[in-house]
């Protein structure tokens, strides 16, 4: 898919004598956004846009090595070897005869050895510069898509996604705590012109000079008016990417479980993994719950334990492991202003959210299942979706209410939970909304428009297709408390167990086929299991 940018300039930071200006650039081929304040708290802004930054450059895939030139050496390493043998028995006899006598350093060799490297680096710096600023394909190849910005009428949130797409970011700051003198506001959302220039100048800012963050709506009067200036970019955006960053909102709509971490917890694990490196598998982290008591995170291979004393995991028995542990390391910039950490998650092998909680701003990382893409491979994550049918006229209805209101809780929309479940995973999976866990609401955020969301974003699961033409035969349909529904039954030759909540969600499944024995849950049911639920489910 291309996506069409234009930007008046560039995103800058201005300096004045005693006081900085932050200026981002917004996209002027969307509605306009605009917003200015100054930042309260310029020290604690720059480790958080710091870390949604390196969430932005990480890539974490594997990448092959090219060994043309290593087998081009190996050839001539062979000629070499012959040449030498021919002339070996010369070399020998001149060694022989010829005493050379021990000759001491030159005086000058330190100096010559570090002007020599120093030239080398100088010039290795200019390339990296030119390369930045001169080649924005391959910048667009390390960050398909410049961040989101919304503005709400109560947080100012920065959106992003890795590179690899296999981890989100989110930083939302509330307005109130870290903006102050507030103007010129206009709500909405917008991608801002980022560069790796206006990255460093991030890190000039301080508590001692003023610091005023503006995003700057004049390219729009220019673009009105036909003025020149405008800087127009068409990207092809990968539909995985697109996929990726829609479907991390839609699995953030899902039934999660919440365990809180402290902050000591998490700088072991962060410090633990720094220092070591798994030679073998499993490299998963396990969390480890028990009621009442402290959660318990278990690094593997190692069996290496770590507890988090200050909190209380409130729940049932349960272990969880989760993979991808080596994205956490973008968190140990923010550590240091970090109150608390809250893990929210889907199940084993799922994604996980991990919430990092600061005096008036919040982190919120979130994990795929593996460092590889897989929000979106085949579509797994929609299986485990609310399977109720929803009128076009009621999503329209949530639509219109949550882009009046910007903000509003499940309850707030009149409908059933099950109705607004299904619409709120319905919004999200089509750019429309955002899942605000911390807080326990759903925002209103148009990334773009429902129609290109549908015609790009929303394949259809292979497993779900082949389930329609599947027939179940049901032996078992009991409910049980807390509206937990256990279904037993067969589909050709396989026998299947499952265990559905209030929503038809695989808690629990069993299945014979390979789909299942290869991944269980992890990438979604199997036809089977989907066959049999649709026998009995009747929303």
């Amino acid at each position: 898919m291309f996506l069409d940018l234009a930007y008046f300039g560039r995103s800058r930071v201005e300096h004045a004598a005693s006081a900085f200006a932050v200026v981002l650039s917004p996209n002027l081929a969307r509605a306009p956004v605009s917003f200015e304040a100054e930042l309260a708290q310029p020290l604690r802004f720059r480790e958080a846009i710091s870390a949604l930054h390196d969430i932005v450059v990480s890539d974490l895939r594997f990448k092959p090595r090219d060994h043309t030139a290593y087998r081009a050496w190996l050839q001539g390493q062979k000629e070499e070897d012959v040449r030498l043998r021919q002339v070996a028995y010369a070399h020998a006899k001149e060694e022989l005869e010829v005493r050379r006598t021990e000759q001491s350093f030159p005086p000058d060799l330190d100096r010559r050895f570090n002007g020599c490297r120093s030239v080398y680096w100088r010039a290795r710096r200019a390339y990296a510069s030119y390369i930045r600023e001169n080649d924005p394909e391959l910048w667009r190849q390390l960050m398909p898509c410049d961040p989101v910005i919304t503005v709400a009428p109560d947080v100012v949130f920065f959106e992003c996604f890795s590179a690899d797409e296999s981890s989100y970011g989110c930083l939302t700051v509330e307005r109130d705590a870290l903006f102050r003198g507030a103007s010129s506001m206009q709500t909405g959302t917008t991608n801002v012109d980022y560069s790796w220039a206006l990255y460093e100048h991030f890190q000039q800012l301080r508590t001692y000079r003023p610091t005023r963050f503006h995003i700057d709506p004049s390219g729009f009067e220019v673009r009105m008016k036909g003025g020149t200036g405008i800087r127009e970019e068409k990207i092809d955006l990968p539909d995985t990417w697109l996929r990726g960053f829609m479907q991390i909102q839609a699995a953030m709509t899902l039934p999660t479980r919440r365990v809180p971490l402290d902050r000591e917890a998490v700088y072991s694990v962060l410090a633990f993994l720094k220092r070591h490196k798994a030679a073998k598998s499993p490299r998963a982290l396990r969390f480890d719950l028990r009621p009442g008591e402290p959660p318990i995170l278990e690094m593997e291979p190692w069996g290496q334990r770590v507890t988090s004393r200050t909190t209380k995991w409130e729940g049932n028995a349960q272990t969880v492991r989760v993979w991808g542990r080596q994205r956490l390391l973008v968190l140990g910039r923010l550590l240091p202003l970090v109150e608390g950490i809250d893990v929210y998650l889907l199940g084993d092998g799922l994604p996980s959210f991990w919430i990092a909680r600061m005096a008036g701003m919040r982190l919120t990382l979130g994990l795929s299942g593996w460092t590889v893409n897989d929000w979106t491979r085949a579509s797994a994550l929609d299986l485990m979706a609310p399977t109720e049918e929803l009128r076009p006229e009621t999503l329209r209805a949530m639509a219109a209410a949550l882009e009046q209101r910007q903000k509003m809780t499940e309850s707030e929309f009149g409908a059933r939970p099950e109705i607004a479940r299904a619409g709120l995973y319905r919004l999200a999976r089509l750019g429309q909304s955002i899942q605000d866990l911390s807080a326990g609401v759903v925002r209103w955020r148009r990334v773009m428009p429902p129609e290109v969301a549908m015609d790009k974003i929303v394949p259809e699961n292979e497993e779900a297709v082949a389930s329609r033409s599947l027939r179940a035969d049901v032996s078992r349909d009991e409910r049980l408390a807390g509206g937990l529904r256990v279904l037993v039954g067969r589909v050709g030759s396989n026998e299947i167990e499952a265990l559905l909540d209030n929503d038809g969600i695989f808690r629990r499944a069993k299945c014979g086929c390979f789909h299942f024995f290869k991944g269980g849950l992890k990438k979604g049911p199997c036809r089977h299991l989907l066959a049999l639920r649709s026998a009995v489910w009747r929303p």
